[in-house]
C-alpha cells in the first residue's frame, strides 16, 4: 500500500494500550510504532494489575483515555495478560477493543484460540516488524473507517 492509498487521518490519533513486561521486547515494538504512517498515541504498562486499573480507569488512571487498541503481552507480573483480556471481554464498556496478543509461546496463541477470547490477531515474539506493521495498517484502516462512519460503534475486527 502506498502513501497515496492511505486514509487521511481523522479527528484525533488511535490511542493504543501497550502492555509488555520486557523491556527488549518493548523497545522493539515501540521503535515498530515510532515508523507507522498514522498518527497514534502509546501508553505503555509493564504489569496486569496496572493494565486493569487503566482500562477501568481507577486509581492513578482515572482520566486515563479509552485505547482504540491493545498490544498485550500473555505473560505479565502480578495479573497475567489472559485475565487482563477476559476482563476486556466480559466488560460492556471494553469488549469492542480490539487486542493484539504478543506471546513467545505458539502453546498460549492455541490455548487462547480454543477459549474463543476474540483477539484480533496474535504475534509470536521477537516481533516480526512485517507482520506487525501490516496488522497495524489494517487495524487502523477500521479504525478510521469507523470514526467516519460509524462514530463509537463497533471496532473489533477480524484479520
Amino acid at each position: 500500500m502506498n502513501a497515496a492509498s492511505k486514509p487521511e487521518a481523522v479527528g484525533r490519533p488511535m490511542e493504543i494500550l501497550f502492555v509488555e513486561d520486557s523491556l527488549t521486547a518493548a523497545r522493539l515494538t515501540t521503535g515498530v510504532l515510532r515508523k507507522a504512517a498514522f498518527g497514534h498515541r502509546l501508553t505503555w504498562l509493564r504489569d496486569g494489575r496496572e493494565a486493569l486499573q487503566f482500562l477501568k480507569r481507577e486509581a492513578k488512571y482515572k482520566h486515563a483515555p479509552r485505547p482504540d487498541l491493545i498490544l498485550l503481552d500473555l505473560g505479565l507480573p502480578y495479573v497475567d495478560g489472559q485475565e487482563v483480556l477476559r476482563t476486556v471481554r466480559s466488560t460492556a464498556e471494553l469488549n469492542e477493543i480490539p487486542v493484539v496478543i504478543m506471546t513467545g509461546s505458539e502453546d498460549e496463541q492455541r490455548k487462547l484460540k480454543g477459549e474463543s477470547l476474540e483477539v484480533a490477531a496474535y504475534l509470536l515474539k521477537p516481533v516480526d516488524y512485517a507482520k506487525l506493521m501490516q496488522i497495524l495498517d489494517d487495524l487502523c484502516i477500521f479504525w478510521r473507517k469507523d470514526m467516519v462512519v460509524a462514530g463509537e460503534g463497533s471496532r473489533r475486527r477480524s484479520i
